[in-house]
């Protein structure tokens, strides 16, 4: 299904129920116009040379986000001097770039390692999901660090870096500039976190968020084709009705409520109507060959998706890797507390290195990895050692992330964490300098100003671009 992360907006009174009934269900599409505050793609002559080369490479971003807290040791930063507590049962292997191991279940991965730079020196030094989660997906820290279930809302509603793209991107087309899938992230008690939609920055910014499967034989997205029992005919009869409503509401068509309400209702329209937007969805008009390569599962098929509506015109294409069915409580997606290495054999690296190095090909051979960012980040890492039940536990001092694609060099590792991969040694990079990078290298400088509902000008980022990797 489709959703939308606001709040509805309260339509003028003196319009009946009934009457707003017989649209029949428009208004689901909540959907609104973002109007860019900004300019993009202008290079700052300001910038030193290195910066200036990657400014505004990329035209758009997919983000890959890994729930629960992918483990650093085996994925970016193995330790293999390390004793066994801390190094696990898992080895590394060599990569395309010189020096670079990564873990032995990234195989694929390990190929292409050429096109990507890797970060060892992440750190928010919070160890609970929602508020380092809320600062990996913002840029800005949440008020207070390891607070657990956090709930969305003031004073922790900071636009997320999807909805400050779309802001200043606007839409392009029938499709907003930032999309969010295959489901929000939550956690256990189906509790949302924080830094998920546009906050005080207002509605018009939201990202959709698509709620699917991709991977089910009957994918589809409900509410962008035509419900079966609303036929051409009876849609056609809806949209007179409209105007025939909107007639009546001249007086106030001044209001910015009612400007916003038309911007939705033709953006609906368009949705319903338009080819180009529901073949940005039709993932089966895809090769078996090209489906199998990302993998038959959602994650693996959600990704496809993702190059699927970047080439339709969409800026910011956020995957979740949320929890699968049958994942248990004690350790759901990448939130590994029990049976660690187990869980990472069977159910977690093998289709993350499938659909990740997919992508970086998929995009490469199309052309579109130079002006594609591709990030690949969680909201923190594992403890060093293992606890009592096979597992590793949360870590936000330090963990790994990587980039690629659309200004970013490949080859490159950045940072690194001390023997026992617990601490930041050099490079220490936080969450509003991952987002300074990616509005670096989308066209928008961090002091790239944009207003909340007082009219304040804030910065979109407080942290720096990591030059080292552009």
């Amino acid at each position: 299904m489709l959703s939308f992360h606001g709040g509805p907006t309260r339509l003028c009174d003196g319009v009946s129920r009934r009457e707003w009934m017989r649209i029949g269900g428009l208004s689901a599409f909540g959907l609104s116009m973002a109007q860019p505050s900004a300019t993009a793609f202008t290079v700052p002559s300001t910038l030193p040379n290195g910066l200036a080369s990657s400014f505004a490479r990329a035209k758009n971003c997919i983000v890959l986000f890994l729930l629960g807290g992918p483990p650093q040791h085996e994925t970016w930063d193995p330790k293999p001097d390390a004793p066994a507590e801390v190094r696990g049962e898992l080895g590394s292997i060599p990569t395309a770039t010189d020096g670079l191991r990564v873990g032995e279940l990234m195989p694929l991965t390990a190929k292409l390692t050429d096109k990507i730079a890797v970060l060892r020196a992440l750190a928010t030094d919070d160890n609970a999901h929602s508020s380092s989660g809320y600062w990996m997906l913002t840029g800005y820290p949440h008020s207070p660090k390891n607070n657990e279930n956090a709930l969305p809302g003031a004073p922790n509603d900071w636009p997320c870096i999807a909805s400050v793209v779309r802001h200043l991107r606007g839409d392009r087309g029938t499709l907003p500039g930032a999309i969010q899938l295959p489901e929000e992230i939550w956690n256990t008690g189906r509790i949302p976190w924080p830094g998920q939609d546009a906050g005080w920055l207002g509605s018009h910014a939201d990202p959709w968020l698509v709620t699917c499967d991709p991977n089910k034989s009957d994918f589809r997205v409900p509410d962008i084709a035509l419900p079966v029992d609303v036929s051409p005919e009876r849609l056609s009869d809806r949209r007179r009705f409209l105007s025939s409503l909107n007639a009546k509401l001249d007086g106030l068509r001044e209001h910015p409520t009612s400007q916003r309400w038309a911007h939705w209702q033709s953006k609906a329209m368009d949705l319903i109507r338009t080819p180009d937007a529901q073949r940005a969805f039709a993932i089966d008009q895809e090769s078996d060959k090209m489906r199998d390569r990302y993998g038959r599962n959602r994650f693996g098929q959600s990704v496809l998706l993702a190059r699927r509506l970047i080439e339709s015109g969409v800026s910011l294409v956020q995957v979740n890797w949320t929890r699968w069915e049958t994942d248990e409580n004690v350790a759901p997606a990448w939130d590994s507390h029990a049976k660690h290495t187990e869980r990472l054999k069977k159910a977690l690296m093998p289709p993350m290195d499938q659909a990740y190095s997919a992508l970086l090909e998929d995009l490469d051979q199309r052309g579109l990895l130079d002006e594609t960012l591709v990030v690949w980040v969680g909201e923190f890492g594992r403890t060093p050692r293992f606890n009592a039940s096979g597992g590793r536990d949360h870590w936000g001092h330090v963990f790994s992330g990587a980039l690629a694609g659309g200004g970013v060099r490949g080859g490159v590792v950045h940072g690194a964490s001390d023997r026992q991969g617990a601490y930041p040694i050099e490079g220490r990079v936080e969450p509003q300098d991952l987002s300074a990078t990616l509005f670096h290298c989308l066209g928008y400088k961090p002091a790239t100003e944009i207003h909340d509902r007082l009219g304040r000008p804030l910065a979109i980022s407080k942290g720096s671009p990591i030059e080292a990797i552009l």
